[in-house]
């Protein structure tokens, strides 16, 4: 971008960090060239010197100067027709603001060292810059199911917000070991993380410890198979890495197919399953008008521990959670 522009800021992004602005709308920039441009008075908000960590306030003008060119980087990494092809055959719904994609098991949400393949880069194939949707909630890799994003600066701090301020419904379907006693109800339970590297986990932690987090998880009983297996509605109401997977492991009914949240006794009625956790519903108000429901079909992992322990996926109450609970989240 060569010349100076005067932008306005979004009524959805108020609160938002000037840094924090700019990455969305230009995600080539790092944090330096961001922090030169706005010591050196090249940023202004309102005709005034701005802090890369000064919030924004909607209808806040920004003046952004001329911004370096994005390098070869992506271009080098740039998608083939198949690539985009598969990125787009992983759509659920889109519209002018959102986008949701049913996430794959296996697939990595965001990059890393020894992670070349993930959804962030295939958000490629809908454009660069400001076409390029956005990140606003974390499925784990090995999880499948809804992941939303926004297509706008303030589409995504919108959807965001509705994250952090728990006002989504997320539904997720899990199948786990034995019978939950009772089979429904909340669990509270702190969760910190221990270990380091690959060994390290999300487990129950004393609320007093600093490092503690707390934790809470909503879950009903959908179906029984003898009393070998429970498939289960499970309602994160916080977002706590391995939430899922580390409360039901204290519970003692920990999910099948799990490698790491395991006990010896699932491990053996795991059998070869894959991961059986499944992002299947999410609720939450749409940016601009009304309501989104989004609904992922079951992933063939999941339909292999349904298959195998004869769970009917049609037989589900789609909204399990009683409506005090969806009011108390709104």
């Amino acid at each position: 971008m060569k010349e100076v522009r005067t932008l306005y800021v979004d009524a959805g992004e108020d609160g938002v960090r000037l840094d924090r602005w700019f990455k969305r709308r230009w995600p080539h920039l790092n944090h330096i060239q961001i922090q030169k441009l706005a010591r050196s008075g090249q940023i202004r908000v309102d005709g005034g010197r701005a802090k890369p960590e000064t919030r924004l306030a909607a209808g806040a003008q920004v003046r952004v100067p001329p911004l370096p060119e994005a390098g070869p980087q992506r271009e080098r990494g740039a998608l083939d027709p198949r690539e985009i092809a598969y990125a787009k055959s992983l759509m659920l719904y889109e519209d002018d603001e959102v986008l949701a994609l049913n996430k794959p098991a296996g697939l990595a949400v965001q990059g890393g060292t020894k992670t070349v393949k993930h959804v962030d880069r295939l958000l490629s194939a809908w454009g660069e810059g400001l076409e390029r949707p956005r990140l606003v909630h974390r499925l784990d890799r090995d999880t499948s199911g809804v992941l939303v994003l926004g297509k706008s600066p303030g589409a995504t701090a919108k959807l965001a917000g509705a994250f952090a301020k728990r006002r989504a419904l997320k539904t997720y379907w899990a199948l786990v070991y034995g019978l939950p006693k009772p089979g429904q109800g909340v669990l509270e339970l702190p969760l910190m993380k221990a270990g380091v590297g690959d060994r390290e986990m999300v487990i129950p932690a004393d609320p007093k410890d600093p490092r503690a987090e707390p934790a809470q998880t909503e879950f009903v009983t959908l179906a029984r198979a003898a009393d070998k297996a429970a498939w289960m509605a499970l309602w994160p109401h916080t977002g706590r890495t391995h939430q899922l997977r580390a409360h039901m492991l204290a519970m003692g009914h920990p999910i099948l197919g799990d490698p790491k949240y395991a006990t010896e006794a699932s491990r053996e009625l795991s059998g070869g399953l894959k991961l059986q956790l499944h992002a299947r519903r999410l609720v939450l108000a749409h940016p601009s008008r009304g309501q989104l429901v989004l609904e992922a079909p079951i992933s063939p992992e999941l339909a292999a521990g349904f298959e195998r322990f004869g769970f009917d996926q049609h037989e589900a109450d789609p909204e399990p959670f009683t409506s005090k609970s969806r009011k108390s989240h709104r």
